[in-house]
């Protein structure tokens, strides 16, 4: 059902990215039929109560591993298969069982039907895919059945309840040894219904949601139930394509838009909060299922236009889960916020809805749950607010936090101005800003900072842990609360426009680590994945409107096909779709808090879209055709329309919008305008290093990413009190000696920047250091030098200091400066995060030589911490030895090897990390 709480469908992968929703199209083997399942995550998790039809022998195991002979699955072929919305129907080859699927919204009915009578059993199995926690799996008549599972993967405590009854008498039964699996016998018969409720609150919940959902034995009312539900949704948005190909995608894509988020409570308005305890829901329908960090781009918005009923229960969901839990929703499921993904982006949801009209909530709760969730101390958040913006030492993903807490930021700012709150308007359209102190004015990128400096070297192409799931291509075009600033940051219009030709015609390769979400590249610009999608109507901005329309009609029909892999990314629970369905409409919301939407080139011929105020928006395009893909006029409610964007409020007043295309640009449109006017500051000024590392001298010069800004500094040296003023920044700085910088900037007619901080030490020695194997180009440490910069690392193997190896051994030579030194002592400073797949060595070995070319072995260091153990460990190994002169140091590591056998992922190659060789 539209937003329903069941998802029921086939399970044919039981792991890995390509199996997060359980179905996948290249498979052959159907394992059963789950209640559950999510819609295009990077992330598996539900898969809740597993029902498999069978015939013949019984197996308590799924066949997986044994093979499909000797488990319950079954072979399957799509040419006895078929779906639609709220239906899905198979054939099981091994079995000749014919299955079809229906559903309410909180309960699901199976039809099984057999050629002939046959004996014919069915397997409930609550071991499927999560890890069990807890269970109880019960007989509570010879029709029916009990139970739940609490379980956890993605979600830590996944709270599940189900009634289940059968058509047809249950003759046996038999238990598995531990009672998480049942198998039912009904003997000879032609045919079996079965019909589920379920619950994430109780048993007697979950049988009352089926007595009042499907009280009946009629599978085809049901499934006529669950039609009409889609049509009414479906039909809200009419549309005529030029291709019977464009009518399915344009429809799949509403579908996927509307499966999620999910009702989260019982016929009786009761559910699982945040906090694991029940409640009533007294003003509203309760949800879960928030992947906010995809969403809030273009599903909400959509919701704004078509849901607007839904949306105002969102929010009430989200302050719901904040007074339960104590902070808004990032990525909720099943009550559990799974701490994945970044920014804090319910804040654009609510402040969305409250921009178009979708006010019926309490404001000032709202935005007191605004304010604790952007000042909780934690994700950098604190560090952030303090010196606007986070370093990468100090924080993972530090250039998309920075990026996407800006905009979050300006999104409270926007609410607190609407409800007269002046002081915290002023604070956070001051914070709105910082996306500033990311940007690199002699490359033009968003970059990562450390040591008050960008890191070096930089390639906007590497994908690296200072990004989320992506490069400096693809957030260098990410302020939509401010597209003028991110201009005048570039130097102009024009400039902007050449820099999104340059994301577009760049080469598709990309360095670094491996991200398996960039995908759907055109040049850097990666449809696949959330932070490109608003970036072909940014040219709108820019003046270019054309470019707009090109851009984004390429990507509406390179991107989508009507074909099983036929998005260029995961689906992230409708965004991808959402995305597609407002583009060919011919309209996105570059920035969702804002009321405006951009004009694209609409892929629609005609199109009615049904609002629930009762007006229609009819959508009527001339010329409609593939080369046909630029506006050349438009006229609103008959009369001539030249602006680049439309207001809410005209597609929530209906009417009618008339485009001319054609095949050659047409006449640029208006310019749409984000701008922060008031309470503007000057960027954090970063400083260059010119002549590091600082082992006698040091020269530094100070840089603003505001070229009219002015840059002030003060020095204080290493052991003296902070008495002088600041100074003028005018040439060149030379420290001859360690301490510490501070500096600031101001420009004209704007608030100075926060104080930036730096302490110099001095690299005690002239040591180098070369490579058995080199570190892999995804944890670099820094460079070359990491092990020997004296910097430690972190917590967080994340954060860029730590460098990595996977599956090798590893010989470190150093050389001791042209002079050698007298040493005693040498250790290693090595990670094990097992989650991540890291391990300590098993084994350090340290030599020295006098010639650096024989070497005398003088100790070596074993791991004390076994291989089981989880959480953040960080071990020295070290030799210490009698004094003695030497020229060069050898560190020989044997690395772990294969993961363990008691490992989720036993066998893969585990990664050996180490920061710092210490010599004294």
């Amino acid at each position: 059902m539209p937003f329903g709480f069941m998802q029921l469908s086939p399970d044919t992968r039981l792991e890995g990215w390509d199996g997060c929703g359980g179905y996948h199209y290249t498979d052959s083997i159907i394992y059963g039929f789950s209640h559950t399942h999510l819609s295009g995550t990077g992330i598996s998790d539900y898969g809740d109560l597993l029902l498999m039809p069978f015939t013949g022998e019984a197996h308590f195991n799924n066949g997986a591993v044994q093979g499909v002979e000797n488990g319950y699955g079954s072979r399957f072929s799509h040419q006895n298969e078929s779906a639609h919305a709220g239906y899905y129907q198979v054939h099981l080859s091994d079995y000749n069982i014919d299955v079809e699927l229906t559903a309410g919204l909180r309960s699901g009915m199976h039809a099984y039907r057999l050629s002939a009578d046959e004996n014919l059993s069915l397997i409930i199995d609550l071991e499927h895919r999560d890890e069990l926690l807890d269970f109880s799996l019960k007989l509570v008549n010879n029709h029916s059945i009990a139970g739940h599972r609490v379980s956890k993967a993605w979600a830590q405590e996944q709270h599940f309840y189900f009634f289940l009854q059968c058509s047809e008498v249950i003759k046996e039964h038999r238990f598995n040894t531990d009672s998480t699996k049942l198998i039912l016998h009904f003997g000879m018969v032609d045919s079996l219904l079965v019909k589920t409720g379920t619950s994430a609150v109780s048993i007697a919940g979950a049988q009352a949601n089926l007595e009042a959902e499907i009280p009946h034995w009629n599978f085809s009312r049901q499934k006529a139930d669950a039609e009409l539900a889609w049509h009414k949704e479906l039909s809200k948005t009419k549309v005529e394509m030029v291709s019977a190909a464009d009518d399915t995608i344009f429809y799949s894509a509403v579908y996927h838009s509307y499966l999620n988020p999910n009702l989260f409570q019982d016929v009786d308005g009761s559910y699982r909060g945040t906090d694991m305890q029940i409640h009533q829901a007294k003003d509203h329908q309760h949800y879960t299922l928030f992947s906010l960090w995809d969403t809030y781009r273009a599903s909400h918005p959509l919701y704004t236009i078509t849901q607007r009923e839904k949306t105002l229960d969102f929010i009430q969901t989200f302050l719901q889960q904040y007074q339960e839990g104590g902070k808004l929703p990032m990525w909720e499921l099943a009550g559990n916020y799974t701490g994945c993904m970044i920014g804090y982006h319910s804040v654009p949801v609510i402040v969305d809805a409250y921009a178009k009209g979708i006010r019926d909530f309490d404001h000032d709760l709202a935005l007191e749950a605004m304010l604790a969730t952007a000042e909780t101390d934690e994700l950098g958040k604190v560090i952030y607010a303090a010196n606007g913006y986070m370093a990468s030492n100090e924080e993972h993903e530090s250039v998309s936090k920075n990026l996407e807490y800006a905009y979050d930021d300006w999104c409270i700012a926007q609410f607190a101005k609407a409800l007269g709150k002046d002081s915290i308007y002023q604070s956070y359209n001051r914070r709105a800003q910082f996306y500033q102190n990311s940007f690199d004015p002699n490359t033009g990128f968003m970059r990562a900072k450390r040591r008050q400096q960008f890191l070096a070297p930089f390639n906007p192409s590497e994908v690296n842990f200072n990004f989320t799931e992506a490069n400096s291509w693809q957030y260098s075009f990410y302020a939509p609360h401010d597209v003028s600033g991110l201009m005048g940051l570039l130097g102009g219009p024009t400039s902007l426009e050449r820099k999104l030709d340059a994301l577009f015609s760049a080469s598709e390769n990309t360095s670094g680590r491996k991200q398996a979400d960039i995908t759907g590249l055109i040049g850097q610009y990666a449809h696949g994945n959330e932070p490109s999608h608003h970036m072909a109507y940014l040219y709108s901005f820019a003046g270019a409107s054309p470019k707009t329309q090109t851009m984004s009609r390429r990507i509406l029909t390179e991107m989508y096909q009507n074909q099983a892999d036929g998005l260029s990314g995961n689906e992230d629970c409708g965004q991808m779709s959402s995305w597609y369905v407002l583009s060919a409409l011919g309209f996105y919301p570059v920035n969702p808090g804002g009321t405006q939407y951009v004009i694209g080139s609409p892929l629609v011929k005609n199109a009615e879209i049904s609002l629930e105020n009762g007006k229609v928006l009819k959508i009527t395009t001339q010329n409609q055709s593939a080369e046909n893909v630029y506006i050349q006029s438009m006229t609103w409610n008959g009369k001539p329309y030249t602006k680049g964007w439309i207001e809410h409020e005209q597609i929530m007043a209906g009417g009618s919008w008339e485009i001319v295309l054609g095949s050659e640009p047409g006449p640029v449109l208006e310019s749409p305008i984000t701008s922060i006017e008031e309470h503007q500051i000057t960027p954090v000024p970063y400083l260059v290093e010119e002549n590091g590392p600082f082992k006698d001298s040091l020269r530094l010069s100070l840089h603003c990413a505001d070229p009219k800004a002015k840059v002030y500094y003060v020095f204080e040296p290493k052991g003296k009190s902070y008495n002088d003023a600041y100074t003028l920044y005018t040439e060149e700085i030379i420290l001859k000696q360690e301490g510490s910088l501070s500096f600031y900037a101001q420009s004209e007619g704007k608030e100075k920047s926060p104080e930036a901080v730096r302490v110099f030490k001095k690299l005690k020695t002239d040591r180098t250091l070369s490579y058995s194997v080199p570190f892999d180009p995804q944890y670099t440490g820094g460079g070359e030098a990491a092990l020997l910069d004296g910097e430690l690392g972190g917590d967080d193997f994340r954060t860029g200091f730590w460098q990595g190896w996977q599956g090798t051994n590893l010989q470190l030579d150093i050389e001791l400066g042209p002079k050698g030194e007298y040493i005693g002592l040498i250790r290693s400073s090595h990670l094990q995060d097992l989650k991540s797949w890291i391990l300590l060595p098993r084994e350090v070995r340290f030599y020295i030589s006098q010639d650096g070319k024989n070497y005398t072995f003088v100790g070596s260091s074993r791991s004390s911490v076994a291989d089981t153990s989880f959480g953040i460990i960080k071990e020295t190994f070290s030799a210490r030895f009698s004094i003695r002169w030497a020229s060069h140091v050898r560190v020989e590591v044997d690395a772990y090897g294969p993961l363990p056998a008691s490992h989720i992922s036993a066998g893969e190659e585990s990664w050996m990390f180490m920061d710092e060789v210490f010599i004294d």
